[in-house]
């Protein structure tokens, strides 16, 4: 198992540093020399900052906004479910995870540009709008298993409902807010279908996109292209990295 994930790591490493001379021997051998020059021509190709500034945007709104709402909608959800109408609610969210993205892609794309939603903003709303079914489903079956006598407590100490979920319920909800927050990080940042449909806008391109750049009809140049998703993808290694104790 652990040969799965090292290993292509390992050659994303070794094949980015390498010449494409150096690609027509032993593909697991190391590089003779550890060049930037591959790095440096990927960054130029694909305007890497440009595009790693718009995904860093993205991810970072995307992951606050997200926790914050999708935890609210759960909590309102999961503590009035013997209501008819919040257990329809909860079900109709929960149905969405089984509805495949290419299905709605075109009518999101028409409806997104009519609203002039091509852009960032709408890309950030968008994707807090799709991670809540599957994390309203996840936040529920959490907040359920909340004691609801910590609340009552809190009540009868003064507090309102808001006062109960930001200052008791939220504090709690720690180890599933991170692990919203590290898939939605995950998820946000990997994403390529959804900008490659809705953003028109080469400036507003996110690294997924940008890395497509490489690809053409013939040929792969896998230098520039192993050396182009290395720096992708290093950032959400350090994230997977440090929240390891959530």
């Amino acid at each position: 198992g652990l040969l799965l994930i090292l290993l292509p790591l390992y050659l994303t490493i070794t094949i980015a540093f390498k010449t494409p001379q150096e690609m027509a021997g032993n593909l697991l051998s190391l590089p003779k020399s550890w060049s930037f020059d591959n790095f440096t021509q990927a960054i130029e190709m694909t305007n890497f900052f440009s595009a790693l500034g718009n995904t860093v945007f993205v991810t970072f709104f995307v992951v606050i906004f997200t926790v914050l709402t999708n935890s609210l909608v759960a909590y309102a959800i999961a503590r009035n479910m013997h209501k008819k109408f919040y257990k329809l609610l909860f079900y109709y969210f929960v149905s969405a995870m089984f509805i495949p993205f290419p299905i709605i892609m075109l009518p999101l794309v028409k409806q997104t540009s009519a609203w002039g939603m091509d852009n960032l903003v709408g890309l950030i709303i968008l994707y807090v709008v799709f991670n809540l079914s599957f994390n309203t489903f996840i936040y529920v079956g959490y907040i359920r298993s909340i004691p609801k006598e910590l609340e009552e407590a809190a009540v009868i100490d003064g507090a309102s409902t808001w006062g109960v979920f930001w200052k008791v319920i939220f504090p709690l909800l720690a180890p599933m807010n991170a692990t919203v927050a590290i898939i939605t990080c995950l998820g946000a940042w990997n994403d390529f279908m959804l900008p490659l449909v809705l953003l028109s806008d080469r400036d507003m391109a996110t690294l997924p996109l940008v890395q497509y750049i490489f690809q053409s009809q013939f040929s792969t140049d896998y230098n520039l292209a192993f050396a182009s998703y290395l720096m992708a993808l290093a950032p959400m290694i350090i994230v997977y990295i440090f929240p390891q104790k959530w």
